[in-house]
């Protein structure tokens, strides 16, 4: 037994530091992989298009009566999720009120030359203020037609309790970032670990920085290990996607519902694959820029075509210098990482773990055209400036027209600013903001760079 133990220990020391052929660069350290459980890719689309992830919400005569229920993004739907926004599904509460409950597509899609990409990251609402004074006035709508001993009210309650409970702490300095960490801070604080239950009041302190992060795409996750930009989150990826019930959730036996259909909907995340490029391409400049990446950022970023690989990759802060503030949080604050790992979700069957990193990870690069802005935090506009980092703005303003893309340098147009002047201006000298690190494109020529960005058209 000593002797497989041993051989174990070994194969999973060498699996972190790489063989001999393709060694870890100096600064990094692979995660390995997870077992994860196996889903129904159709069944999974079906939840995210119908599904109550999030099982209360606003009563459905009130929604439309707000706003008509006649959006052209509804996905195509049917029944009563015709003419709901996408970010919205129509579900039956516990006690069979109709509801308009938030889905994961709020932050999981986001328009792109003027159509609709699901698993997108949304990287254009606006968190600067607090969202929680919107359900102030849902809550006088709600009482009014329906009275506070209503069904609805029942429906209803638990989405309100919810944001009021985590909108206070979580509006960020600029739009576009998500502050999506202090969303799970916050309600973490408000529910018991072993059975998930709320607590009207905070059981830790609630961090007032809120880290900024840009969300990354969902047709990435196939080739993760970890979820999250540091490599936090390990184990089952079903069982860490669904905390996101939490919101308005009743206790485990609930949460246990929803973990069982994350399942079939992470296995239809990992047959997502990226838009295609829309615009020419240079081949033979591409060509060339290939040969370049390979010299200069597979090791990190891994490879694609025909010899993909993906080497999972964190890079230690001192080697990839970029805002170090998200990967601190979880450091500064571990009643957080503390909570959820003997909570129930890091029970086995499935578990999941939260184990912060002194680093990032370097992620896939499949579809990067269309993921701007960049670095964690959103602080880069393109990746021309991502390559350069002496030209990176240090405040820049974006349209937030989804249209204005800027095709050479690969991201979103913007104009530098001297200074900001209102919450479109994003200002790296924030803390959390910055736009620092990551210098290691600065070492090619302009006609490198060029080379290279033509490849990354083609990803």
């Amino acid at each position: 037994m000593a002797k497989i133990q041993l051989a174990a220990l070994l194969l999973l020391v060498l699996f972190c530091l790489g063989n001999a052929d393709h060694p870890a660069p100096p600064g990094t350290f692979a995660i390995p992989p997870s077992p994860q459980r196996a889903g129904d890719p159709t069944a999974g689309y079906d939840y995210l298009l119908y599904g109550d992830m999030v099982g209360r919400g606003i009563p459905l005569a009130v929604y439309k009566k707000v706003s008509g229920g006649d959006s052209p993004d509804d996905l195509g739907r049917t029944g009563d999720s015709q003419g709901i926004s996408f970010q919205f599904n129509v579900v039956e509460a516990p006690n069979g009120v109709k509801v308009v409950a938030p889905t994961c597509l709020n932050c999981h899609a986001e328009k792109l030359n003027g159509a609709l990409v699901i698993g997108l990251g949304n990287n254009s609402t606006d968190h600067t203020y607090d969202h929680a004074g919107n359900f102030r006035a849902a809550d006088f709508a709600v009482q009014l037609r329906f009275g506070k001993q209503s069904p609805e009210w029942e429906a209803y309650y638990p989405l309100s309790r919810g944001y009021k409970a985590v909108g206070p702490y979580i509006q960020t300095k600029v739009r576009g970032p998500n502050p999506a960490d202090k969303i799970f801070a916050a309600l973490a604080a408000h529910r018991k670990a072993d059975d998930l239950s709320w607590l009207p009041e905070a059981q830790f302190e609630v961090p007032v920085e809120v880290v900024p992060t840009d969300v990354p795409a969902w047709w990435l996750l196939k080739k993760k290990h970890a979820l999250y930009y540091n490599g936090l989150g390990t184990g089952d990826f079903a069982r860490l996607s669904s905390a996101s019930g939490m919101l308005v959730m009743a206790d485990s036996a609930e949460a246990r519902r929803i973990d069982e259909r994350m399942v079939d909907l992470i296995a239809w995340i990992r047959t997502i694959e990226p838009p295609a490029y829309p615009f020419p391409v240079d081949a033979t400049l591409a060509a060339q820029g290939k040969l370049l990446f390979e010299k200069t950022c597979k090791k990190c970023h891994g490879s694609y075509g025909d010899d993909a690989s993906y080497p999972n990759l964190v890079v230690k802060l001192d080697i990839v210098g970029t805002d170090s503030l998200l990967a601190q949080a979880y450091r500064q604050y571990p009643e957080y990482t503390e909570w959820y790992n003997r909570s129930w979700y890091a029970q086995e069957p499935y578990g999941a773990t939260l184990q912060p990193t002194w680093g990032y990870i370097a992620p896939p690069l499949d579809g990067v055209w269309a993921t701007a802005p960049y670095l964690h935090n959103g602080s880069v506009p393109t990746i021309d400036d991502l390559l350069n980092s002496p030209q990176r703005p240090v405040y820049w303003k974006r349209s937030f027209d989804n249209s204005d893309y800027n095709p050479e340098k690969l991201g979103w147009r913007y104009s530098a600013e001297t200074g900001k002047t209102d919450s479109k201006t994003y200002d790296t000298t924030l803390p959390g903001y910055g736009n620092g690190g990551h210098t290691f494109g600065d070492k090619l020529t302009t006609e490198e760079r060029k080379a290279v960005l033509e490849y990354l058209k083609t990803l």
